[in-house]
């Protein structure tokens, strides 16, 4: 962790959330949630991904954070098949909203965080309280039930990836008439290819900067 993270516990449906917040210098224009990938499977806040997009939204401005989901590290619970791992990341998003008053909120995940992102943006949109925009790496098209994103969701995937097979997210995305950014030569896991990530998600957002 650099200086500007620490630690921090929040108390979620489950018990105990341990999550991680990263902050940009000066003051933040924004909030921003980052999902890690699937906790059956290795996924944790620590993930290559999940800290490169903290750090892309660091450097946008934005206050980030992001928590291990259910039974992992820290945080108690078990897995909830996406169903316990939305609920508890409205119970952040609602604790950062609370300090930060007043500024928008961005949503952003990887793989299976995409799926629990996905279905947090659709009840915020029920609820009248939208996220400002999500960006979304390999999208759990296929694998999981994603749900409709709004048109201005930034998506991005590996050319290679054979966890989520990139055929499965132009399937989901045809309809919706979401562009994907495809990264060349990169596996679900974006070995070597981090750097992508962090200058398209820079890039794509900086619509109002």
């Amino acid at each position: 962790m650099n200086k500007n993270s620490h630690k921090f516990y929040l108390t979620g449906p489950a018990g105990k959330m341990e999550c991680l917040l990263d902050e940009p210098d000066g003051t933040p224009r924004g909030i921003a949630l980052v999902a890690h990938p699937h906790p059956l499977y290795g996924g944790t806040m620590d993930n290559k991904v999940a800290q490169t997009l903290a750090r892309a939204f660091v450097g946008l401005g934005y206050v980030t954070a992001r928590f291990n989901f259910r039974g992992v590290g820290e945080s108690e619970g078990v897995h909830d098949e996406g169903r316990g791992e939305v609920d508890d990341m409205e119970v952040m998003l609602d604790h950062m909203i609370a300090q930060h008053p007043g500024l928008p909120y961005a949503l952003s995940g990887f793989s299976f965080g995409t799926f629990v992102q996905a279905q947090l943006q659709q009840r915020l949109i029920a609820q009248g309280r939208p996220a400002e925009r999500l960006a979304l790496v390999g999208t759990a098209a296929g694998k999981w039930p994603m749900p409709e994103v709004p048109a201005d969701t930034i998506l991005i995937h590996g050319e290679l990836d054979d966890t989520i097979p990139l055929a499965h997210v132009f399937d989901w995305a045809r309809p919706l008439d979401i562009p994907v950014t495809v990264i060349p030569g990169a596996d679900h896991f974006f070995h070597r290819k981090l750097v992508h990530i962090k200058n398209l998600v820079a890039q794509l957002w900086r619509r109002d900067i």
